[in-house]
């Protein structure tokens, strides 16, 4: 198959206007396939030869105005059309189609609870090729007009308000000019609340399966829906550009969504079948805020070409947080930035792979190679600069620029270029050199405090490692005593606000040296920080007692950094967990600071014979959360998300204290009693999720069989009840274990994409080592066989989660670095090699340094 280039694109562009597609989608065909027709009316602006892609599983026919082609002639996904002649023209395409098992194209998916099958398409980058034939890049838009012809009692969705014309005959009304990969269609026996606002039909979608659990957050789902959009209203002077808002929640997607216009596409996990934390429903929040910011930048206004993907994601993962924070309850979504999506970008950015926000055109020539770059740099580290950006330039004149360049570019398409000049017209700051400086170079900036003391004052100066302008704000906080609990405390003395780099003369400030300085502490900017010996000290014996969370989240990184860096011994951050996080009070720190000493630190960063006594430390840590939420009553967790009582046990604290506590155990007995009981003591009783997590502890430690996990599934026969058995069996200690997992994985290839990935993260135990010592050789060679077969999303998971991330050696390094040569690695799997690879050197370099 062959990927478009960004200069076969601009050819193409140059020579053809599209108008409109008039798709027929017959999905009664079988389990297999379905059938496409596809009529394309274009106008040649000049004579030329070019192209229509299609992935068909047969092409059954093609005309051309009304003149029959030759089938044969199909390349690959590339059908010639030559000697175009100059005019207007029609090109009608038949073929039958496969649907897909990995979330790409239609995928097809038999929910195994009731037996009832669901269709959806992704069609994002190259795979609307895989349900009709396009001429498909994203500067070629046009109006959709699609019918869907569906076995009874399906309903259909799509990018306008669908109509049934006949049983099983669905017509979606045509929409306005959109690119090709935003066109989706979703089909099914879907269960639906449906609402109206602003005047337009919103509807929330999930398989019937999911009903109950749908239904118990529908008003919140919507609540949340309708207040961004008033809210995007207020900020934004064009309307809403579609004829309606459908959320669908569809099994086994790929990404946590996907903005298709009308009708964005959902990870159905994101239908809680069990308890969740409030700040999980504050991230299923900012996701459906960030896939509305879509509807505008992404979809209104498109990309040119795909080196700007940044101009969809970074704007959308900004606007999700900021409108969030703006327009609903959940008012510290920064913090939950700062602890779980900075860090992403962080780790992307100093890597081999590490690339410009904004990179060069040259260095996204075609697809394969834009597919790369949907990383924690084009979304964390792409919003963290929009936000220095509003702070340097205000949000008045940020939302100005915004809306010229909305004016300018609707239902067409924009690049980088035209976005800064519109940004500049709004403001007297020179937009165009910050671009230079923030989006055109890679790396983090180190921003490092020196704080002394002068007489009756004290002085500030700033080293800054890197070229970045920062405008940043110091916070300074004082020792003082809580005369209510006798605790010592830090208390705010001051924020202000300064420029990096500085003129040479240091900030001096009256009074004497606070006790801690904080740069960065509204983490308005994207660098690493590191506090002066002071401060340092300060924070690591007080980090509980800082009273903001936005600032301890900055901390937390700061330590985090240093650990990365080598700079701070792996047991210092543990023993500060273990210190502060039973005192903290926003979950989305304990989340964060927990997953992190438990999957980097105690898994990867400290040797394997320190690894047992990391355990129990985590494991002394969650019993101080659980005795710290004792007392909740059965009314306590029935409690409508959001309305915990200040000061009073929370069922998400304990939630997660529950979980870390499973995954850290080392001995079988407190668990085994748990599932005996079918409760925690003291709550919650264990629904499915805690349920399957035991059991995969349980098999990691080889305290259960093959017996108890079919048992397990018989009582769960959900598609996540087959997930969790698959992630049991993969993760038994015994050599027949591992061999049918490894079989299942990288020979069989009948998995689906999320039995593929459950399978993956059973597999590979931290605790197995010897077991799993022989797999590791065999990953490389397997893994590249693989991903040449099954193609990117399957390439994606077997990078992600098969690889052998806790075989932290040089052999393995090695045999990784000679993997990297084979002329057969695609450029997915590539690019995860290099970025596992360059993790592990780090997790080896942080264990020699100490």
């Amino acid at each position: 198959m062959s990927v478009l280039t960004r200069n076969e694109a601009q050819t193409r562009a140059q020579l053809l206007d599209v108008h409109r597609y008039t798709v027929d989608l017959d999905l009664t065909t079988g389990e297999a396939t379905f059938d496409s027709t596809t009529a394309i009316r274009f106008t040649a602006r000049t004579a030329g030869d070019t192209f229509v892609e299609i992935k068909p599983e047969t092409l059954r026919s093609l005309s051309l105005d009304g003149q029959p082609l030759d089938p044969e002639r199909l390349d690959g996904n590339r059908y010639p059309l030559d000697s175009l002649t100059a005019g207007p023209h029609e090109l009608t395409v038949a073929a039958t189609m496969r649907y897909s098992r990995t979330g790409e194209g239609m995928h097809r998916f038999t929910d195994p609870a009731d037996g009832e099958t669901y269709v959806y398409t992704q069609l994002f980058m190259e795979d609307v090729q895989r349900v009709f034939a396009a001429f498909d890049q994203p500067d070629l838009k046009s109006v959709f007009d699609l019918t869907v012809t569906t076995p009874t009692g399906w309903t259909v969705l799509g990018n306008g308000v669908s109509t049934q014309a006949a049983d099983g005959r669905w017509h979606i009304a045509p929409t306005p000019p959109i690119s090709t990969y935003l066109v989706a269609v979703a089909a099914g026996p879907w269960h639906s609340v449906t609402t109206q606002h602003a005047g337009l039909p919103f509807g929330i979608h999930c398989r019937r399966s999911l009903a109950p659990h749908l239904d118990a957050d529908a008003d919140e789902i919507l609540d949340i829906t309708r207040a961004c959009y008033d809210r995007y209203h207020e900020k934004f002077d064009e309307p809403y550009p579609f004829d309606s808002y459908d959320q669908a929640f569809v099994p086994e997607f790929n990404a946590g969504a996907m903005e298709n216009p009308g009708l964005v596409t959902f990870r159905d996990e994101f239908v809680y079948r069990s308890a969740v934390t409030d700040t999980e429903r504050q991230t299923r929040a900012m996701v459906v805020a960030h896939e509305m910011a879509h509807m505008w930048f992404g979809d209104l206004v498109t990309l040119t070409w795909w080196d700007d993907i940044w101009l969809n994601e970074s704007f959308a993962e900004y606007m999700g947080y900021q409108t969030l924070t703006e327009a609903t309850r959940f008012t510290d979504t920064w913090t939950d930035f700062g602890v779980a999506r900075k860090g992403w970008g962080y780790d992307a950015d100093q890597r081999p792979s590490t690339h410009p926000v904004a990179p060069d055109p040259d260095a996204v020539p075609d697809t394969a190679s834009a597919l790369l770059n949907f990383d924690g740099i084009s979304y964390a580290k792409g919003a963290s600069a929009l936000r220095q950006l509003v702070a340097w330039l205000g949000e008045k004149d940020f939302l100005a620029g915004i809306n010229t360049h909305f004016s300018r570019h609707k239902f067409a398409n924009a690049t980088l270029a035209d976005f800064i000049d519109n940004l500049a017209t709004a403001t007297d700051r020179d937009v165009h050199t910050w671009a230079d400086a923030w989006l055109r170079t890679t790396g983090v900036d180190t921003l490092t405090a020196h704080v002394e003391t002068s007489g009756h004052s004290w002085n500030l100066t700033v080293d800054r490692a890197g070229d970045r302008p920062h405008r940043v704000t110091v916070g300074t906080y004082d020792h003082s005593l809580d005369t209510h609990t006798g605790t010592d405390q830090l208390t705010l003395r001051d924020r202000f606000d300064i420029d990096i780099p500085q003129d040479g003369t240091p900030v001096t400030q009256p009074g004497h040296r606070p006790d801690l300085v904080v740069l960065n502490d509204h983490d308005l900017t994207y660098a690493k920080i590191r506090l002066d010996p002071g401060s340092w000290d300060t924070a690591l014996t007080h980090l509980s007692g800082i009273p903001d969370p936005l600032t301890r989240a900055l901390v937390w990184n700061t330590a985090r950094d240093m650990v990365r860096d080598g700079e701070l011994h792996p047991t210092v951050h543990l023993t500060a967990a273990r210190t502060h996080l039973p005192y903290e009070t926003d979950l989305a720190l304990v989340q964060g600071v927990l997953g992190f000493a438990a999957t980097q630190i105690a898994d990867r960063y400290l040797p394997p014979q320190d690894r047992p006594t990391a355990l129990a430390t985590l494991t002394s840590l969650c019993r101080d959360l659980l005795r710290r939420t004792e007392g909740l009553t059965a009314k306590d967790w029935e409690q409508a998300p959001g309305t915990t009582t200040p000061g009073s046990p929370d069922p998400g604290l304990r939630l997660i204290a529950v979980r870390h506590f499973i995954d850290a155990a080392t001995q079988p007995d407190a668990i085994q009693d748990w599932l005996r009981e079918g409760t925690v003591p003291g709550g919650p009783e264990l629904d499915a999720e805690l349920r399957w997590r035991i059991f995969t502890r349980l098999a990691v430690l080889g305290a259960t069989d093959e017996t108890a996990i079919a048992h397990e599934l018989d009582k769960d026969p959900s598609a996540t009840g087959q997930e969790g058995a698959a992630r049991c069996r993969a993760a038994l200690p015994t050599a027949e274990a591992k061999a049918a997992a490894w079989q299942a994985m990288f020979t069989d290839d009948t998995l689906s994409n999320y039995l593929f990935t459950a399978t993956a993260q059973g597999f590979w135990q931290p605790g197995q080592s010897e077991l799993l010592h022989p797999y590791v050789a065999r990953y490389y060679p397997d893994a590249i066989a693989l991903a040449a077969r099954r193609g990117p999303a399957i390439a994606e998971a077997a990078g992600r989660h098969a690889f052998p991330a806790h075989a932290v050696d040089p052999d393995s390094i090695r045999l990784g670095e000679q993997a990297l040569t084979d002329p057969a690695l695609t450029p997915a799997l590539r690019r995860k090699l290099t970025d596992q690879l360059d993790d592990l050197r780090r997790a080896l370099a942080v264990r020699d340094a100490h």
